[in-house]
């Protein structure tokens, strides 16, 4: 007898249980005759960890980053020198000049070079003529040099793309890179201040401090006094950083944003000397600078002081702003 002939439907099984066992066939993802009990594939892919929210221990590692960049810069040390230097050269001339009993200035107003005729009496005004005589150039230069080349020194060399492709947006990197600015301001200011206050308290006498109002305060607040007008001089260099910010985002050369920043900061001052302009001086970043001597009246006066941050705040929000929008906006090439 015969050997049976196979059925069709003993035919397709074997091609069912091999169709069964290999799995969907690429680009299959089930039809409409996929059973209730049928494999559901394999699961979605998880989120990759670049799209997530930048978690807040990575956002302050990229302040520290950017902190230590700025602050680990040969240029930066170099710029600390120079500001150190200028207390320094101040408290010898005057030390040379008084040595034989002599005095100096000759009642040249309240601001300024004021301060250097109460040095030869009492060695903490050599803080305040210290910071009178490095705001109106050393320390907004050095702060424009820090801020031009933060966003357009990171182009030229190559290195913005890159931070870019970390998870951190641009707002963030911007307003991580203006920390970094503000900070420098701070240390600037206190790197001058602390250099004028060690060479007065070494060249000259200290006691107890008269202040312009003609009254005796004891020392100890003469120099909380001074700690104020620091912070004060600091918070005088934020409208100038904003600035430097937003001209660091026009370019991707830093050299031309350091030299634009500190040609503005010129021309600012310039314009601030001309009583023809007396209009447009009082909205001039520079202008209420040299208020912080209110500081050392009895009462304080609060007036002049208040204008200067006020415009300093105002200065930030406007460059500060238009910075962002030029940076979130820029085709990053570089």
């Amino acid at each position: 007898m015969s050997r049976a002939e196979p059925r069709a439907g003993d035919r397709e099984a074997p091609a069912a249980e091999h169709e069964a066992t290999a799995g969907p066939r690429p680009g299959r993802q089930g039809g409409p005759d996929a059973g209730i009990g049928a494999d559901p594939g394999p699961a979605p892919a998880a989120v990759p960890a670049a799209v997530r929210p930048p978690k807040l221990r990575w956002t302050l590692g990229l302040f520290r980053s950017e902190l230590v960049t700025v602050f680990r810069r040969r240029r930066t040390m170099a710029l600390f020198a120079v500001l150190a230097g200028v207390p320094l050269l101040v408290g010898i001339a005057v030390r040379i000049e008084t040595r034989d009993g002599g005095s100096m200035g000759g009642g040249r107003g309240d601001a300024g070079p004021a301060f250097i005729e109460q040095v030869s009496n009492n060695g903490l005004f050599l803080t305040f003529a210290g910071l009178a005589a490095t705001l109106p150039f050393f320390l907004p230069m050095a702060v424009g040099v820090v801020a031009g080349d933060s966003v357009a020194g990171e182009a030229n060399a190559g290195t913005l793309r890159y931070l870019l492709v970390a998870p951190a947006g641009r707002s963030r990197l911007l307003l991580a890179k203006y920390v970094s600015v503000l900070a420098f301001c701070l240390a600037a200011t206190l790197v001058a201040a602390v250099s004028a206050l060690i060479v007065g308290f070494a060249l000259f006498p200290v006691g107890d401090v008269t202040t312009l109002s003609g009254t005796t305060i004891p020392l100890s607040e003469g120099m909380l006094r001074a700690l104020l007008i620091a912070l004060l001089v600091a918070a005088s260099l934020v409208g100038i950083g904003a600035l430097g910010m937003f001209v660091s985002t026009l370019t991707d050369s830093g050299i031309s944003a350091m030299a634009t920043t500190v040609g503005l900061l010129i021309t600012v001052q310039i314009v601030d000397s001309f009583p023809q302009l007396h209009a447009v001086q009082p909205y001039l970043f520079t202008h209420y600078w040299l208020s912080f001597s209110d500081i050392l009246r009895d009462p304080v006066t609060w007036t002049g002081i208040g204008k200067n941050l006020g415009l300093q705040a105002l200065y930030a929000a406007v460059f500060g702003s238009a910075a962002w929008a030029r940076f979130t906006t820029r085709d990053i090439t570089a």
